[in-house]
């Protein structure tokens, strides 16, 4: 079983630094990636030829802020869930805006939780303690 790295991409520094303290008070100590735009961070998930097979054994969960420089999160979140290598991949979608029509799309695209930032720690560390145990239980098929 190999541990799952966490991909965080948000441009804010003190949201980055807040949410990996969040993440550390909820007992995870797995590998946390920060990225702080969606071009270097598709670059990670899908590989240079963006075809995804860098990350087909990875064990990843994605943690993605939805207003981005360079692109919007939605963009990155259909790509990721396009992807047959990290479609499986959980996606945490943070944002400032509570848009229920954004909300919508969001989970429409196939994200797994969605928390609005100023992240509430209770709620955040809940969320992330319910993906730990789906991690626990989670048993990636080997590439046939």
């Amino acid at each position: 079983m190999h541990p799952v790295c966490i991909v965080m991409i948000e441009d804010d520094e003190g949201h980055a630094r807040l949410i990996e303290r969040n993440i550390r008070r909820a007992g995870v100590t797995n590998k946390i990636i920060p990225f702080v735009n969606g071009t270097d961070a598709l670059r990670y998930l899908l590989g240079e030829d963006g075809s995804g097979e860098v990350s087909s054994g990875r064990h990843l969960l994605i943690l993605l802020d939805l207003n981005l420089p360079d692109m919007t999160g939605i963009d990155i979140l259909a790509k990721i869930k396009a992807n047959p290598h990290t479609k499986r991949s959980p996606v945490v979608v943070l944002t400032t805006t509570d848009d229920q029509r954004e909300v919508q799309r969001c989970y429409d695209l196939g994200a797994n939780v969605y928390i609005t930032k100023p992240v509430n720690y209770e709620a955040f560390a809940n969320a992330i303690r319910q993906l730990g145990l789906f991690f626990a239980v989670i048993q990636v098929p080997e590439a046939s």
